[in-house]
């Protein structure tokens, strides 16, 4: 057996790491503005749940979100000297 240690490499770089946890912050985000709207009283319909924000502006985050995760993924890391 051989005394020489092994580095511990990562799969990712520092970069990717990154991308990726902002990418999982952008998805939760997106869940969150998604979220509420509904009515306490089924026989009661609250017209809250189709306004701009449920409707458009948290997919497109969570969709942003997911982009951002493919891109952190795919993109290979930086080559250390």
């Amino acid at each position: 057996m051989s005394n020489i240690k092994a580095k511990k490499q990562l799969l990712f770089g520092k970069r990717n790491y990154k991308f990726l946890m902002f990418s999982i912050l952008l998805i939760t985000l997106g869940f969150i503005l998604m979220s509420g709207g509904g009515s306490d009283d089924p026989n009661v319909f609250n017209p809250e749940i189709f306004n701009f924000r449920r409707i458009r502006l948290a997919p497109t985050i969570i969709l942003i979100g997911f982009a951002m995760a493919i891109y952190a993924i795919l993109t290979a890391p930086k080559k250390s000297k």
